[in-house]
């Protein structure tokens, strides 16, 4: 299944960087499973959000965990917070089967992704 090119203007648009989960929560107010996540993207600042990442993550697992997400999409309420960033992850067997997509080695908090 593919999806509509882009060119390089438009993906240039997108800023992804690297961030590290400082705080994880389980967020009952959501719809579906997900946890509350507060992430350090260093000169960005400390940024939170919901991920719906419940089915191969716990809490204790999550804290210090490196991710990458797009930080410059709009804020969105989710249930009773403003989510300010979306964390990127791989859909693995079904969608709520998601893979975190982070670093391999550890990196500096608000690195771009290029």
């Amino acid at each position: 299944m593919g999806k509509t090119l882009i060119n390089w203007e438009d993906f240039l648009k997108v800023d992804i960087r690297v961030g590290t989960i400082i705080k994880a929560e389980k967020f009952s107010e959501a719809k579906k499973p997900s946890y509350k996540i507060y992430v350090d993207f260093g000169e960005l600042g400390i940024k939170k959000s919901s991920a719906q990442i419940t089915k191969n993550y716990t809490i204790n697992n999550l804290i210090g965990k490196q991710i990458t997400a797009v930080v410059n999409f709009p804020n969105k309420q989710i249930a009773n917070i403003q989510s300010e960033f979306l964390v990127l992850g791989a859909v693995n067997n079904d969608k709520d089967d998601i893979i975190l997509i982070q670093p391999s080695i550890k990196t500096r908090n608000g690195s771009i992704i290029c």
